[in-house]
């Protein structure tokens, strides 16, 4: 347990930011089952609409470092590729 006052304010950030960031993680994983569902309903529409739901939440996560740059390119990358497919 934290010993000194800034090492309990510390840990108190900690928690809050980890609260915060697993929540977003949850929504982007929202996000893209969202698209993977609406493609394998062959959907192109609703594919469509979620995908524009999801890339800038996607980007928006990499911006805050909540996932990595490369992490948030493939995730696009690939989701694109696949709505693509429906063309």
């Amino acid at each position: 347990m934290a010993n000194h006052k800034s090492a309990v304010k510390r840990n108190k950030q900690s928690k809050i930011r980890n609260d915060r960031n697993t929540q977003a993680r949850s929504t982007m994983r929202t996000l893209v089952k969202n698209v993977r569902q609406a493609v394998a309903e062959e959907n192109k529409e609703t594919a469509t609409a979620a995908l524009t739901k999801a890339i800038p939440f996607i980007d928006k996560m990499a911006t805050r470092g909540i996932i990595h740059s490369a992490t948030a390119s493939r995730k696009i990358s690939r989701l694109t590729k696949l709505v693509n497919t429906l063309a």
